[in-house]
Parts: C-alpha cells; sequence; structure tokens
C-alpha cells in the first residue's frame, strides 16, 4: 500500500508539530518598524536641519537592514519539526522554512531510544536506533526538550504494552 493510505489506516500512538517560539507578532513587527521609522526620520530631520544631509540616506539604510533582519528572523520561523508514531515507525519530518522535507523513519520503533545529552548551553534531544541518530527540538527551550523527551518515553512505553 501506499505510503499514504498507511499513515491514515494506522492510528497515531504519538503525533506532534514541534515550531519555533516568535514573540512578536506581525501587528508588533508594524508598530516595532514604525517606531523605529519615526525616530530615524527625526533623527535624519535634525541632521539635516544642521546641514549635514547626507546622514538621510544612512538613516533610511538603517530601516532597511532593520526590516531585513525582521523579516530573516520571521522566515527562519516557519520551520517545523513533525512527530507522529505509529505501530510500525516512528516517522520525523523536519520542514525547512522553504517548505522542502526531510523525512526519517526510524523502524520498528521498538528499539528507539530517546536520550538527553547534557551540553554547555542546555541539552540535546536524540533519537538513536540501529547505529542512526538524529537531533530533533533544537529550536526548543531546554526545558520543552525534557518535557517532550517525557511525551516520547511514555508513548513508546506504551506501544511496547
Amino acid at each position: 500500500p501506499d505510503r499514504m493510505d498507511a499513515a491514515t489506516v494506522q492510528p497515531a500512538l504519538f503525533d506532534a508539530v514541534l515550531r519555533p517560539h516568535r514573540s512578536l507578532t506581525p501587528f508588533g513587527f508594524r508598530l516595532l518598524m514604525g517606531g523605529f521609522v519615526v525616530v530615524f526620520a527625526a533623527i535624519g530631520a535634525l541632521f539635516a536641519s544642521i546641514g549635514a544631509w547626507p546622514v538621510l540616506p544612512f538613516c533610511g539604510l538603517e530601516i532597511a537592514l532593520l526590516w531585513g533582519a525582521f523579516k530573516l528572523n520571521f522566515r527562519s520561523g516557519r520551520r517545523y519539526e513533525a512527530l507522529r508514531l505509529l505501530p510500525d515507525r516512528l516517522e520525523v519530518a523536519k520542514v525547512a522554512p522553504s517548505g522542502v522535507a526531510q523525512v526519517t523513519d526510524f523502524a520498528p520503533p521498538h528499539w528507539l531510544a530517546i536520550e538527553l545529552e547534557e551540553t554547555p548551553t542546555g541539552n540535546r534531544l536524540l533519537l538513536r536506533s540501529h547505529g542512526r541518530s538524529l537531533a530533533i527540538g533544537e529550536f526548543l527551550l531546554p526545558e520543552e526538550r525534557v518535557e517532550l523527551a517525557k511525551a516520547l518515553r511514555a508513548a513508546l512505553a506504551r506501544l511496547r504494552g
């Protein structure tokens, strides 16, 4: 059978989509950029009034660079990871901001080990099976990775019986 048909027939024992946290909403971004425009326009007008008009293009450049940096940040927020535990495998899809997905299957899931490695900056969540390993949730907070590891371990324990 087709992979999608098999996925729709088999019940998922664990299904999660992990997304990076973004605290700035699109409305907040527009307000923030509006504030920057007002401030830089005032600075540019002040310098232009005392005869230093060459400062004006640099004020515009600063606004453009800030806008670009925020847009890149928003773009990176479009990436996500989808985890789906089925009776015969664990599917991990890492989707880039461009929409390109890298799918990794761990089959059978009974051999899957979920390891939480301590690192100098926090921790790292690894899935290991048959000599392969995959880091997941790298954009999550350390506490969120601990919770994810607990949830995955509980789902695997239910699967193993």
